[in-house]
């Protein structure tokens, strides 16, 4: 990866295309599955989303290995992908990009109330 694509983002894009191609060769249940797990896991991500490029690599490889063994897509991810996604995100209490946000603004104001408070 060189420094111009890492600048504007085709490293991303290629990885992604790649991905749908790989979601696209699964069963359509799994394929249904595969969309809630990327739209569950967008909060988790940072601002460009590239610390989610291995853990949705992860996720996806995960299903294409039990749809190859014939497994169902409930006896794989049972019925909360919401809450395996914050499994695989770093558990129940991971921070989203809003919290992070919400932090940075939070200090940036406390900040400029010390400077008007004296």
């Amino acid at each position: 990866m060189n420094f111009w694509e890492t600048i504007t983002g085709n490293d991303l894009t290629r990885e992604w295309k790649a991905f749908e191609t790989r979601a696209q060769a699964l069963p359509a249940d799994y394929q249904a599955a595969w969309g809630q797990i990327v739209e569950n896991m967008f909060p988790f991500g940072s601002f460009t989303g590239r610390n989610l490029m291995p853990i949705l690599d992860g996720a996806l490889g995960l299903l294409e290995e039990t749809s190859a063994d014939g497994q169902s897509i409930d006896d794989v991810l049972g019925d909360d992908i919401p809450g395996f996604c914050a499994a695989l995100a770093g558990g129940k209490g991971a921070r989203t990009y809003r919290d992070r946000w919400r932090d940075q603004l939070n200090r940036n104001v406390a900040r400029k109330l010390r400077r008007l408070g004296g």
